[in-house]
């Protein structure tokens, strides 16, 4: 038999009697990440940093800026 408090989230109890109880809430409807989605997402971030340092080579402005594109890129990937 499990107790009152690892059932409920609030329980006051006073003189041995129940006063409020709170069932726990379970947030099913919580968005769950996409695992292929992110997968995706972050393979292409990686070959945009690829193609960034390479810029680096030729043109440290645009290495710079492909590499600041990627970054982005990273952003969007976490927010999936």
């Amino acid at each position: 038999m499990k107790r009152l408090d690892q059932q409920y989230d609030k329980v006051i109890i006073d003189s041995k009697k129940v006063i409020k109880v709170e069932p726990k809430v379970h947030k099913e409807d919580s968005k769950h990440p996409d695992p292929k989605l992110h997968q995706t997402i972050s393979f292409l971030k990686s070959a945009i940093r690829l193609t960034g340092y390479g810029a680096l080579l030729y043109s440290i402005s645009l290495g710079f800026f492909i590499l600041i594109i990627s970054e982005l890129v990273g952003i969007i990937e976490e927010l999936v």
